[in-house]
């Protein structure tokens, strides 16, 4: 049923009370915010039952379906819990839409006396897949679909343990698929954004247990902005440490100029991670990303040659063996810059570097580095081992405009350093640089708080 731009405020009000869920006559579709949107299907005129018991599967896909078949719409589910027992394919051109117009949060599983999936909104409780890790996502998007303002929840996942494996929670597909407004709980995979053009994921949260966003085989640029990603279900010890021994939470393949603003994960293996597949590397624009608590804040493992453009971030890395905010590994060949962005937690050290490719650091800050984590989070050995904050040993590397707040050793050159430019930066203490290069080396113009004690160039 279309809504009526000539209709009287009477029926005004008995929409809005349906949407809402108070007394009011039964609609065949929701109201759109624009009289002039597509017509909007209610799931529950379809069968649909939010009792968290029902499988509502079946009624889902027909709405879905039903909605595909007059060119797209919107489908809207009410507020409640909805239980699905199998997957859902949303038809092209189609919404599904939840009652939040935000992106909604709940922490009422981990902390006592708030709400819970489905008490205040849309709630979709997953238990289709349990056990197979490769097998059929919950969702899956297809060219100009979307879904929208509701919770996912996985009730049966175990809080207080190792988490159970299941297949991705959304799968994008085609074109211009969007995830907007979303709180994906407890999922063990979140979103596969892989082999589509153009995705849209913007404002999402929850607590990915195995990988949060997973981007390859992106010809056309994709975007993802305003996830955040924070232990809001469980944290348990059991499952935090396994979460920091296994989790990845945003994994980059191939993707050409992915655009990803204001991200942010906390307590996981690795944060931003990147890799090769077979159609290639990232490229991209990273503006305002975060990793907190992270045994590694980036790891490249290879990356495209038009570069890394990482600026305006924050990282910490604490926990775990060998914690490190960014690790280019020597299998990189490309080019990674990093810029006006903030290394302050403490951990065993900034940045280690190999490979053939480039890296630079400029306008950056370096606070601690050199310290060992040798227990719970409050637990450090501050005088840890005397290792630099960035240690170089492959590969081009520039340094410039860079504050480096801790006396300790600052810089480590390697035999394997093709060639490198560290100047213009500021030192606490004597500038204490180790170069084992024979390889062009550029290093002046920097500013040290102990301009009289002797500085450690080329070895000394």
């Amino acid at each position: 049923m279309r809504w009526n731009a000539s209709a009287s405020r009477r029926e005004v009000l008995w929409w809005g009370a349906g949407i809402l869920g108070q007394a009011g006559p039964r609609r065949a579709s929701a109201p759109p915010p624009n009289p002039a949107a597509a017509p909007w299907i209610n799931v529950h005129d379809f069968g649909a039952v939010a009792d968290a018991e029902t499988d509502n599967t079946a009624s889902f896909q027909s709405a879905l379906d039903a909605a595909g078949k007059s060119g797209g719409g919107i489908v809207y589910a009410g507020p409640g819990k909805h239980l699905f027992k199998a997957s859902l394919n949303i038809p092209p051109g189609v919404t599904l839409r939840g009652s939040f117009g935000c992106v909604p949060s709940h922490t009422g599983l981990r902390d006592a006396g708030q709400s819970r999936p489905g008490d205040d909104g849309t709630a979709l409780l997953v238990v289709a897949g349990r056990g197979m890790e490769s097998g059929t996502p919950f969702v899956t998007l297809n060219s100009n679909s979307s879904i929208a303002g509701l919770t996912i929840y996985y009730p049966e996942q175990q809080a207080h343990a190792n988490p159970v494996p299941y297949p991705w929670t959304i799968a994008m597909r085609g074109k211009n698929p969007a995830v907007l407004d979303v709180e994906m709980l407890n999922p063990y995979q979140g979103i596969d954004a892989s082999h589509n053009e153009r995705h849209n994921i913007r404002n999402v949260t929850g607590q990915p247990l195995r990988r949060g966003i997973w981007v390859d085989s992106i010809l056309d640029i994709g975007r993802i902005e305003n996830v955040h990603f924070n232990p809001w279900w469980s944290m348990d010890p059991r499952l935090m440490r396994w979460q920091l021994q296994n989790a990845e939470a945003f994994i980059f393949g191939r993707a050409d100029w992915e655009y990803v603003l204001n991200t942010f994960c906390y307590a996981y293996k690795t944060g931003y991670k990147f890799v090769e597949t077979a159609e290639g590397a990232c490229n991209g624009n990273f503006l305002g990303i975060g990793a907190d608590n992270c045994n590694r804040g980036i790891l490249v493992e290879q990356c495209d040659a038009f570069a890394l453009l990482i600026a305006n971030g924050e990282f910490t890395s604490f926990q775990g063996q060998d914690p490190t905010m960014i690790d280019v590994l020597a299998t990189n060949r490309g080019v990674v810059r990093i810029s006006n962005s903030a290394f302050w937690g403490p951990c065993h050290q900034i940045a280690k570097i190999a490979g053939s490719g480039t890296v630079s650091f400029s306008g950056c800050t370096f606070v601690e580095w050199a310290e060992e984590f040798v227990g719970t989070e409050q637990e450090y050995e501050k005088d840890g081992p005397q290792v630099a904050a960035i240690q170089a040993n492959g590969g081009s590397l520039l340094v410039q405009g860079c504050e480096f707040r801790a006396n300790k050793p600052h810089v480590d050159l390697g035999p394997a350093i093709n060639r490198a430019v560290i100047s213009g930066n500021l030192f606490s203490g004597p500038i204490q640089i180790h170069n084992a290069s024979t390889n062009d080396v550029q290093i002046g113009l920097n500013a040290t708080t102990a301009k009289s004690a002797p500085s450690p160039y080329n070895g000394e």
